[in-house]
């Protein structure tokens, strides 16, 4: 049979089923990471729908972000440190462009600080430092830090002191001392409420919507069609060169059984 699959027709289909092959097992790969992505998209939207935690439970200072932990709602108790505070702009909340306030609060339990959004407001003067010897525990949602602003990011005049651009992390770290967790907060609430206090223009910022969909075993399944149309592509030329060998055979032993009778015929 091998000399019938190395026949030039049959090693030149042999080279296009291999391109569609790897073509087929290409786009099965690219399903199984839609599949993936959208596995970890339903695991992000049923992050809110988990219990509060302590944040201890959730993240660990100077550690990465966790796969399901966008929107997670947790609680953090310790106390701020105004000394380290800064507004994010430019920023949004019901068309009206503002700040948002972010102070870095030192958890107890750890000592580490964590970027907690306090609020928005339109003016950088009502963004008031709230008290730093009283301890307060916020509760809110956690998210990851956001990617560097380009340079283009902001139009306008020069940013003052203490604003920047996007929540970077990478930035706070520079900024802020000790220990930084991976994270920032969204406040929902705070027990006693000292930004209320503080700073009665501040509003708070609703977490964003977590947004994704599909469904995974579906992709999945459409991984696992295309690698059977690669098998089967392999199969089919698989049994084409059979399909040749076996008539290839049969001719052959046709022949020799015409010279066989040739040969009795002409001994008789």
């Amino acid at each position: 049979m091998l000399r019938t699959a190395v026949k030039p027709r049959w090693l030149g289909l042999l080279a296009c089923v291999i391109a569609v092959m790897v073509t087929f097992g290409m786009l099965g790969l690219w399903q199984l990471n839609v599949a993936r992505d959208q596995g970890r998209a339903q695991e992000v939207r049923s992050a809110p729908t988990q219990p509060v935690a302590d944040i201890a439970t959730v993240l660990i200072p100077h550690s990465a972000f966790p796969h399901d932990g966008n929107g997670r709602r947790i609680t953090a108790t310790g106390r701020y440190d105004g000394s380290g505070q800064v507004l994010v702009t430019p920023r949004l909340l019901r068309g009206r462009p503002g700040y948002w306030v972010v102070t870095p609060l030192v958890v107890r339990s750890t000592g580490a600080r964590i970027a907690v959004v306090r609020g928005f407001v339109t003016d950088p003067a009502q963004a008031i430092v709230p008290d730093p010897d009283t301890e307060v525990t916020v509760s809110g949602a956690l998210a990851p830090g956001e990617s560097p602003a380009s340079d283009g990011a902001h139009a306008g005049p020069a940013l003052a002191d203490g604003q920047l651009t996007a929540l970077d992390l990478s930035l706070l770290v520079n900024r802020w001392p000790g220990t930084l967790y991976n994270a920032f907060v969204f406040a929902t609430a705070e027990a006693p409420d000292l930004t209320s206090v503080a700073s009665p223009a501040v509003e708070r910022v609703p977490p964003p919507a977590l947004v994704g969909g599909g469904l995974s075993w579906r992709n999945a399944g459409y991984a696992l069609q295309w690698w059977v149309f690669a098998l089967f592509a392999g199969y089919m030329w698989w049994r084409m060169v059979r399909d040749d060998y076996e008539t290839q055979r049969r001719e052959t032993e046709r022949r020799k059984a015409e010279r066989r009778e040739t040969r009795e015929a002409t001994n008789v």
